[in-house]
């Protein structure tokens, strides 16, 4: 009996990791994208957009606005699932932890592309997809740990070669001179001023807020 309720939790587990990759795909593109600045998840976002390696968000309103939804969403759900000998509303608990799970993997994983190197094929497609939607097309690759929903929806676009404004430059690309890396000359390209002014930053947000792509050159 132990070993089936076990078995039942994993896989309710994984159902709700499973359910935040959806999630992450629905929120990142129709909450935070197609509502353009109405309501403070898309502003965050596209002010994200506009200065994405010098604009920390806020993170616990982010966090509790997750721990609300999942809540909302799965715990009662446990009361439907009584008879799998759960004890009622206790079923939606592996749910609701797969769905925290996932969020938590999401954001380690945008925040990490930002801040850190790839290590491996896994984070080097990530920003290569991620830095696509950021720097090329921010109404494609809507989807941060997994291309799935984007190939669904038909968003997925694979990139060549990622052009980065060098004022947008992520930490990790460049030499402390503002140089590309030799071991990401394949993949990335370095275009337009290195510093921003007024009225470029003031272009950026613009630009942002109409989801369309930084002025590259």
């Amino acid at each position: 009996m132990l070993a089936l309720i076990l078995l039942r939790s994993l896989g309710l587990l994984a159902a709700g990791l499973f359910a935040w990759t959806l999630a992450e795909y629905v929120l990142h593109r129709f909450v935070m994208h197609e509502m353009v600045g109405k309501g403070m998840p898309s502003r965050e976002h596209l002010v994200h957009h506009a200065d994405p390696e010098n604009n920390p968000g806020r993170p616990l309103l982010s966090w509790a606005g997750i721990v609300v939804v999942g809540a909302v969403l799965f715990l009662p759900s446990g009361l439907a699932l009584g008879a799998w000998q759960f004890g009622g509303a206790i079923a939606g608990l592996p749910v609701y932890a797969g769905w925290l799970l996932g969020y938590g993997i999401y954001e380690q994983v945008h925040e990490r592309s930002h801040a850190k190197a790839p290590r491996g094929r896994y984070t080097a497609w990530v920003r290569r997809h991620h830095f696509h939607h950021h720097h090329g097309h921010p109404m494609a690759n809507h989807g941060v740990t997994t291309p799935l929903w984007d190939r669904v929806f038909g968003t997925l676009e694979v990139p060549d070669v990622v052009r980065v404004p060098r004022r947008q430059a992520m930490p990790w690309l460049v030499h402390a001179d503002g140089a590309l890396r030799a071991e990401y000359a394949a993949f990335y390209r370095l275009v337009g001023p290195a510093d921003a002014d007024a009225r470029l930053a003031a272009i950026d947000r613009a630009r942002a807020f109409a989801n369309l792509a930084p002025v590259a050159d």
